[in-house]
């Protein structure tokens, strides 16, 4: 794994997180690595862009997640 961290999403098109989310979760299928689950999308937004918007915290949360499979996938495959 290189030193930048480019699997992390913490911004950007839902779509691309969403494709990020799966793609990792089929590795780990394929390494028999078990995830937890990933973040919920959030359901309470008002679409007044918040500040502290359900959305941020949607983002931070899944960038954690993916370091987390991230490392539970390097871990499993070795340095």
């Amino acid at each position: 794994m290189s030193d930048q961290p480019s699997t992390l999403v913490t911004q950007g098109p839902l779509a691309d997180t969403q494709a990020r989310v799966a793609a990792l979760q089929q590795r780990a299928q394929v390494a028999d690595v078990t995830l937890r689950s990933p973040p919920p999308l959030p359901t309470g937004c008002c679409g007044r862009g918040c500040n502290g918007c359900v959305w941020e915290g949607f983002y931070v949360a899944v960038a954690y997640w993916q370091e987390e499979a991230e490392l539970r996938l390097e871990k499993r495959n070795g340095p």
